[in-house]
């Protein structure tokens, strides 16, 4: 265990203003506070804190981070308490212990659901301060350092815990030696016959080559000192993980991995880094399509380097990594290294909550600086946190966004993009700016009108179409990749289901206050609010419309001395949907912006068309399932006339939504006969969203279709053009289908 003066020492080597007095307060307390704890080593628990403040050291971060180190497990594993530390060494001591210490009351939830709880807990504290991973990733490292003196079942599963979050999130950050050294630690544990393979035919490669590598250095570097480039030659192994990773994800078996032996050349500045570039290229012939310009254009982590491959003095393929000292820094250690931490800059900016190039600006938000893409990225982690995700989603997105490949995508003006492998334009808006991803209503793709579904390849120009009043399509959730989209999507489909309830609310609250001759105004809800104990008039409008607060209840608040026995009677009478006669000049309007409103939603058996007749049906626990006037189903409702709720459409000409039109058709057994209707519905202007066969005869064939229509005049004009065509011999609107069911 490493003694109190070495540690200081430590600390005072690489910065010799450091707070001596505080790194010697922290341990003693720390060391008094876990006195006669042990670890499952047998080892003092105190010399895990101190190990974490090593490996903080070894980073040379500050004596407050150092110090932290030395305290973070004292809240969590001790009777230390957040006020308590705030006394001695300070509140922002505090606040970073405090967001180092997991959340204690999950005992009845399930581990899945604890285990997402706490990682929320640790990527708002990280937003409140950067310190707070560096101090978590460095407890993370020493506990896989000493993880085999943990029971097996456990050791697997926190194995696989940091190989999915922590691994990957400290490469997200940059910081590569903690990313590579966790990675086979896991690696060792999760699969250790795979490992052990690598390592033996590892062993027979060095045995085979170790003078022909270090003759490699010997000459690249000569070449470089005869050139008048000042750079120095240093040889890199992949470690055992990343081979296998490699080996799984190209299918490729180890003797064709060309680049298992790389070499760095490091030099003085970036001019020097292109100068060797031209040396090697103009040398030795490249491998081609094995040069990347990570200078040019960074990693999302930060990381920049000129990668090549080029076939060497042996006539073997070399990989090579060139790059500036400064690179070489930042790529091995990232945030840990960040001109923003040597200038001690940890925290949100006081005034506005938030670093320059935040394009929200809110308090709480992640530091930001224009010179970081991880910080960047760190930050729409954390507005998927702000949106309200649940801890399973969150949890399940983060991961997602920590195991992505990247594209790199560009704005018509230029600017780069980083998004996902595979990401669509919608990902792309949202990059931009929230506010282009809610009102995108179309693309370009290198110029050409594109599907918003479409999948985006490194280098795509793509150009976002938006429209002033657009709203987000639910649906866009199922296809998007990246946590800030599904975020955005699901809050704007919140927003608009809210503003769908206090829309239906208010008219139900209007026609039960015509009967009473009540007089509606917003000034008389917002004097019975507190009675009703609401905050604000949209949300006892939501409550009413949701059923979780009765129309005779607001009607007593708002006008207790106005209503007679008579009044009362009525609204004891009254069911909470019983909203008159079904006529339509008394009909509930709609905006159908969206087909799945939760409360309010369209029937998936009958889906309505915009413009055409429909009425709502209460159905219990469901909510208002909306049918066209005409579907089937309505017959069982016929004798219960009080579940039925009279609605009309509210639709703007600039409306531009899409409805689902189920239709059978059957058409003479022709070759092309399919063709040519497709032919015929893209001509129209329709998308045909799902399409099969429901059963073929010796003349003709009974085909079943979906398709996309903006209205019903739309719909009858689509239905008329089929009907010209000679092959249809029938086509008429349906109930919905899946394949080989009927759709319930």
């Amino acid at each position: 265990m490493m003694r109190q003066y070495e540690l200081v020492e430590k600390v005072l080597a690489y910065d010799p203003n450091a707070d001596e007095a505080l790194l010697n307060k922290a341990y003693i307390y720390g060391y008094k506070k876990h006195g006669t704890q042990k670890r499952a080593s047998g080892d003092p628990y105190f010399s895990h804190p101190i190990e974490v403040a090593a490996i903080l050291a070894d980073l040379k971060l500050d004596a407050t981070v150092v110090a932290t180190g030395l305290l973070h497990d004292t809240i969590e594993d001790t009777d230390a308490t957040r006020e308590e530390i705030d006394e001695i060494f300070g509140n922002e001591i505090g606040a970073l212990v405090q967001g180092l210490t997991k959340i204690s009351n999950l005992k009845l939830i399930s581990r899945e659901t604890a285990q997402s709880e706490n990682l929320k807990k640790l990527f708002f504290a990280i937003s409140k301060d950067i310190r707070v991973l560096l101090v978590k990733l460095a407890d993370r490292l020493h506990n896989m350092r000493t993880i085999n003196f943990v029971k097996p079942e456990k050791r697997i599963r926190i194995a696989q815990e940091t190989m999915d979050i922590y691994a990957p999130l400290a490469g997200r950050m940059g910081i590569q030696f903690f990313r590579e050294e966790l990675e086979d630690i896991c690696f060792r544990i999760l699969n250790v016959d795979a490992r052990h393979t690598i390592l033996n035919r590892l062993q027979a490669m060095h045995e085979d080559e170790e003078d022909l590598l270090a003759n490699i250095v010997d000459i690249l570097n000569k070449k470089l000192k005869d050139a008048g480039v000042s750079a120095r030659v240093i040889g890199r192994e992949k470690r055992p993980y990343s081979i296998f990773r490699k080996m799984e994800r190209q299918s490729i078996s180890l003797e064709k991995i060309s680049d298992i032996f790389a070499f760095r050349i490091i030099t003085k500045n970036e001019d020097d880094c292109y100068r060797a570039l031209g040396l090697v290229h103009t040398e030795w012939p490249m491998v081609p399509e094995r040069f990347k310009d990570f200078i040019s254009i960074p990693k999302s982590n930060d990381y920049r380097s000129i990668h090549t491959t080029i076939i060497g003095p042996t006539r073997k393929r070399i990989e090579l990594q060139i790059r500036t000292e400064e690179m070489h820094e930042v790529n091995e250690y990232g945030i840990a290294s960040h001109a923003l931490y040597k200038e001690n800059i940890y925290t949100n900016n006081p005034k506005t909550g938030a670093m320059p190039g935040d394009e929200t600006e809110k308090p709480g938000s992640v530091p930001v600086s224009e010179e970081s893409s991880a910080f960047k990225w760190l930050s729409q982690i954390i507005e998927s946190l702000e949106d309200g995700d649940a801890p399973e989603q969150f949890f399940e997105h983060t991961k997602l966004e920590l195991f992505a490949d990247q594209a790199f995508c560009f704005t018509p003006k230029g600017r780069l993009i980083a998004l996902p492998k595979h990401a669509t334009p919608i990902d792309f808006a949202y990059a931009v700016h929230t506010d282009i991803g809610n009102t995108c209503v179309g693309c370009k793709i290198n110029g050409i009108t594109s599907r918003l579904r479409s999948r985006l390849n490194n280098g795509d120009e793509v150009e976002i179409i938006t429209s002033k009043g657009s709203l987000p399509q639910a649906i866009w959730e199922n296809f998007v990749l990246t946590g800030k989209a599904k975020s955005a999507i699901r809050r704007a489909s919140r927003e608009e289901r809210k503003k769908q309830y206090a829309h239906l609310g208010k008219e139900m609250l209007i026609r039960i206050f015509k009967k009473l001759k009540i007089k509606y105004s917003d000034d008389k809800l917002t004097a019975a609010l507190s009675v009703l104990a609401f905050k604000s008039i949209d949300d006892l409008l939501v409550a009413i419309a949701r059923n979780e607060v009765r129309l005779k209840q607001v009607a007593i608040a708002v006008a207790p001395t106005l209503l007679d026995s008579k009044d009362i009677d009525f609204l004891n009478q009254q069911t909470h949907f019983e909203l008159g006669a079904s006529s339509k000049t008394n009909a509930i309007p709609i905006r159908g912006v969206s087909q799945n409103l939760g409360f309010i939603r369209f029937s998936k058996k009958y889906p309505p068309i915009a413009g055409e007749r429909i009425v709502g049906i209460i159905k219990k626990g469901e909510g208002i399932i909306i049918y066209p006037i005409d579907a089937d189903e309505l017959e069982i409702f016929e004798d219960q006339p009080d579940l039925w709720v009279d609605l009309v459409w509210d639709l703007d000409e600039g409306d531009k939504n899409w409805f689902t039109a189920p239709i059978e058709i059957t058409l003479l057994n022709e070759v092309g006969a399919l063709a040519r209707i497709s032919t015929l519905i893209a001509d129209q202007g329709c998308n045909i969203w799902n399409s099969f066969m429901l059963s073929k005869e010796t003349d003709f064939h009974h085909l079943y279709m979906e398709v996309e229509v903006r209205d019903i005049h739309h719909f009858n004009i689509l239905k008329n053009s089929l009907q010209t065509l000679s092959i249809i011999d029938d086509i008429k609107r349906v109930a919905g289908r899946k394949f080989g069911e009927i759709t319930l």
